[in-house]
């Protein structure tokens, strides 16, 4: 008996279509390798020509499929530590986000077409941002270019005009290393050169942009001592680590306060716990109450708690509230951003009976409805929660509402090793550079860290330890360029992207073929 193996015959076609989808996974991971924990930088850039040359003149489907296999494997590395919550959850929200890339994907073979073509990249990825940072249900900000610019030359730029400008001149200078390559290989001297000077007038122009004056103020004090604490989470069962966890950051306090009375610290103005260092309601709970008023009297210095709230039988609310020595509970902010299917699930009555998993979110956290704006022994603090330093407007509304230092109360004990921290700790070092503000990172595990205004991190806490940071720290009043513009370059931006589009949908239909050639820039 003879035996026939017939191997298949891959067309030049299918070969070449073979190639796209892996160059497009390979512009996704080196995408993802930009942002922490490996944080290469400047691989944001390169994976953006990556994917700049793959979507050029595409066919739109085409360009479609290969900007979803870029975004896909981009979420999939980048969010590898959702794959605790569950592989369904980490996939589902990768594929969704995917499809963001997709009509970015799709607008960029368009947008490539028109002369001047790397600025209408670049805008492309800020339109697709500021989509995805809003829909659905407030959007999912997490993986913006910025993100991956938070030490870099192009940092500046964000006081100027917030992330938006600073992912605008990363995907700028990710499209002019695509013009330079096309340019290269055509053997364009002239453009080549023009290229290659506008690709370095935008890596080193944001050097240029002035540092914010420290201390710069126009009434009360300069500075001010902060301490943040990071009390670690331990304990086994449920009620067990909520008291545990509470105690850990009450300990770390007192142990604080023996240090100040022997000098070895200064007397701290402010004193910042994390997210959830309650998690047993303060408010309703007097053994709970009695243990964060026995800290802030020992430390003889007001405590922004962060708390849970226990307001009915369906609903919570995630909360920061200043604790003052002698006094107790003052003033209050609640968070305004909970996490849709982690903090609240939209649609109960329809999900719940069908995904078992959303039972583990019993009661829903309400949303708040005013800045963080809190006042903590005559300091004025922004006070944002968690996730909310991704947020733009949410971040802007703390400081525009008089936040002379930003302080973020988190909890990432759960994504403890996975990379999380690290990706928020970047986020807010971005955010001090944006609004030219100190900022305070609590954290229960870690990473708690004191960020000075121009992005560098002054003193921090790893995961996993304990202790207290306890600096002098500068308050500024006056707002940063970016701070003034709000919103105003992200809808100027998108907005011009629209029209482009809309030019280059006239510009194909009038041509048999795309109008753009390599040397059109």
């Amino acid at each position: 008996m003879t035996v026939s193996l017939t191997v298949p015959a891959f067309t030049p076609r299918a070969l070449r279509l073979g190639a796209l989808l892996v160059a497009s996974a390979l512009a996704g991971l080196l995408l993802a390798l930009a942002f922490p924990p490996v944080g290469a930088s400047l691989l944001a850039p390169v994976a953006v020509a990556i994917m700049t040359l793959i979507l050029r003149n595409r066919h739109p489907v085409v360009a479609g499929v290969m900007g979803a296999v870029t975004g896909f494997t981009f979420f999939m590395v980048l969010l590898r530590w959702l794959g605790l919550i569950g592989a369904d959850a980490w996939i589902a929200l990768s594929v969704f986000l995917a499809l963001w890339f997709a009509l970015m994907g799709i607008a960029i073979t368009y947008l490539t077409r028109l002369p001047w073509w790397p600025l209408w990249v670049a805008g492309a990825w800020v339109a697709q941002e500021a989509l995805r940072d809003r829909i659905p249900l407030g959007g999912f900000p997490w993986g913006r270019l910025a993100f991956a610019q938070t030490a870099t030359s192009l940092t500046p730029w964000a006081a100027i005009g917030g992330a938006v400008l600073v992912t605008f001149a990363t995907a700028l200078a990710g499209a002019l290393l695509a013009a330079i390559y096309l340019a290269a290989r055509k053997s364009q001297v002239k453009s080549l050169a023009a290229l290659s000077a506008a690709l370095v007038a935008v890596a080193l122009a944001g050097l240029a942009i002035p540092r914010p004056i420290l201390g710069e103020t126009a009434g009360g004090p300069a500075n001010t001592t902060a301490a943040v604490i990071q009390g670690g989470v331990v304990g086994s069962a449920a009620t067990d680590q909520r008291r545990a966890v509470l105690a850990g950051h009450v300990q770390v306090t007192v142990d604080l306060a023996s240090e100040v009375a022997n000098g070895q610290q200064p007397q701290p103005d402010i004193v910042i716990w994390p997210e959830n260092s309650s998690d047993i309601d303060p408010l309703q709970d007097e053994a709970s109450a009695t243990d964060i008023s026995s800290a802030a009297d020992t430390i003889a210095a007001p405590i922004l708690v962060g708390a849970v709230l226990s307001l009915n039988s369906d609903e919570v609310a995630n909360v920061g509230i200043v604790w003052n020595p002698g006094t107790g509970p003052g003033e209050m902010y609640t968070k305004q951003r909970p996490v849709p299917f982690g903090e609240y699930v939209p649609f109960r009555s329809f999900l719940v009976p069908i995904i078992g998993r959303f039972d583990q979110v019993p009661r829903d956290f309400i949303a708040g409805d005013t800045p963080g704006v809190l006042s903590m022994n005559d300091v004025v603090i922004g006070n944002v929660i968690c996730f909310e330093v991704a947020y733009d407007d949410v971040v802007r509304d703390a400081i525009t509402g008089g936040g002379r230092v930003l302080v973020v109360q988190t909890n990432n004990a759960t994504f403890a090793g996975l990379g999380q921290p690290e990706q928020q700790l970047a986020m807010s070092r971005l955010r001090a550079v944006e609004f030219g503000r100190s900022v305070l990172v609590a954290a229960t595990t870690g990473i708690s860290a004191v960020i000075a205004p121009d992005g560098a991190v002054v003193a921090q806490l790893g995961e996993s330890q304990r202790g207290a940071l306890v600096a002098r720290i500068p308050l500024r009043d006056s707002p940063t360029l970016a701070a003034r513009l709000g919103s105003i370059p992200e809808i100027a931006i998108s907005l011009a992207v629209l029209g482009g589009l809309i030019w280059a949908g006239i510009r194909t239909r009038r041509n048999t073929r795309p109008v753009g050639s390599d040397s059109e820039f």
